[in-house]
């Protein structure tokens, strides 16, 4: 069986390209230290495949393979991992749907099989999907009084119209009221392929045996069709501001600009430059300069949105109604400044050593772990990514900073997103 490896940033432990006798590649860190098996996978394809008119599928499949498969109900399926403290959760994204499992070693036979029955003989059972839906419906009417959800659906609207990003992953009461058993299916069939996932596997088992495990989970799992394509795409509205008109004293902001994917050469530049702008919790210049200096917000901050087909440099924070003009001011004002003065020095070597030193943090448990390969391999960043990140930090330098910049910021106009009642924007 064929293994590359290398180390870890944090650990003497190998991660090493397995290819189990089936030919599905595993990134395997084996660690004897505690008898526990973490694994996590990633098929590509999510909320990007939902019919168009049809959001909340793919979320909507995410909860349903432990609702019963092979021969267990709902009930039976969810008594056996209890019995045996057996972890399995599944998630879906934008673009991809996947999960995890977490077992003692002593109970890696049970745990590979139940996940199995999941992935490979989910029986999408009509009570559970009622079930399902009922929960989902129910938590999309709780969340149409949050703010913070009102204002985040609304700007991926305005940011990505008439694209599978702009659309509700969660679904709405109406679509997710309309899903059938046959839209679970079908997504179920286009997604869940051998050759279409991702897998990392951490914890005390050796190679031989791990790829025999793999094997009979994913093995027997449909080869890819091809999925409907996701076309590229920019955030749309920049310059314009929505408000979103809900009776609050305080209003909750969106803003969004493009940005640069994790696969793009100049991501490690513009993360770096992120942590400057907004993703630093207490030392940002956002943070400073709204909450600091001012008092406008308790808090504010940004992040780098990567998917498949678009980047996003986004932010929030959340302010009284009368100081929202002068919070988008002040915001807008510091991406302009960063742009064309760029950071100090010192801001720089400072977001380079908390980046780097923080790196390992992620890293902490064998659950970390394992999703954190999965991510790296579905990104197709290399099974040495983990190795290098902290070097490619570390050499980010000012010209890198203004070429991200220029990408990231551009002229700085924003979509805006305001659910409440602002004074002064219409």
């Amino acid at each position: 069986m064929p293994t590359a490896s290398i180390e870890t940033l944090s650990s003497p432990a190998p991660v090493r390209q397995v290819v189990s006798p089936g030919g599905i590649e595993i990134w395997h860190v084996e660690s004897p230290l505690v008898p526990l098996v973490a694994l996590a996978f990633a098929f590509e394809g999510g909320a990007a495949q939902d019919p168009v008119e049809q959001p909340g599928v793919a979320q909507m499949l995410a909860r349903l393979p432990d609702a019963g498969a092979g021969p267990y109900d709902s009930d039976a399926f969810q008594e056996r991992p209890a019995a045996r403290a057996i972890e399995l959760t599944f998630h879906a994204g934008p673009d991809a749907v996947g999960g995890s499992l977490k077992t003692l070693v002593k109970h890696a036979d049970e745990a590979f099989e139940l996940l199995r029955l999941a992935l490979a003989e989910p029986r999408f059972d009509a009570d559970a999907i009622e079930r399902v839906r009922a929960q989902t419906i129910a938590g999309l009417r709780y969340q149409a009084n949050d703010p913070n959800v009102v204002a985040s659906k609304r700007f991926f609207a305005e940011a990505f119209p008439d694209h599978p990003y702009g659309r509700p992953a969660s679904g709405t009461v109406g679509s997710v009221a309309a899903i059938t058993r046959d839209d679970l299916v079908r997504l179920h069939r286009a997604v869940a392929t051998r050759s279409r996932v991702k897998v990392a596997v951490v914890g005390a088992i050796g190679p031989e045996r791990l790829g025999e495990l793999v094997d009979a989970v994913f093995g027997s799992l449909p080869e890819a069709e091809p999925l409907r394509p996701v076309p590229p795409t920019m955030v749309a509205g920049r310059g314009s501001r929505v408000v979103v008109d809900l009776d609050l004293p305080q209003s909750v902001i969106r803003f969004g600009l493009n940005g640069v994917t994790w696969r793009d050469p100049d991501f490690t530049p513009a993360y770096v430059l992120n942590h400057v702008l907004g993703g630093g919790a207490f030392t940002s210049r956002l943070f400073q300069e709204v909450r600091e200096k001012r008092g406008l917000a308790y808090s504010v901050g940004t992040s780098l949105v990567s998917y498949r087909a678009s980047a996003m440099t986004w932010g929030f924070t959340a302010t009284k109604n009368e100081r929202v003009p002068e919070a988008l001011d002040v915001i807008a004002s510091e991406m302009i400044r960063l742009k064309e003065e760029g950071p100090t020095d010192d801001e720089l070597q400072k977001a380079k050593d908390y980046l780097t030193g923080s790196y390992a943090l992620g890293f902490d448990t064998s659950t970390k772990i394992a999703h954190q390969l999965a991510q790296i391999a579905f990104e197709g960043l290399g099974i040495d990514y983990i190795a290098r990140r902290n070097a490619l930090v570390s050499a980010v330098t000012q010209a890198d900073i203004r070429r991200a910049a220029t990408r990231m910021l551009d002229d700085g106009e924003m979509l805006v997103v305001v659910a409440g009642r602002p004074v002064g924007i219409a």
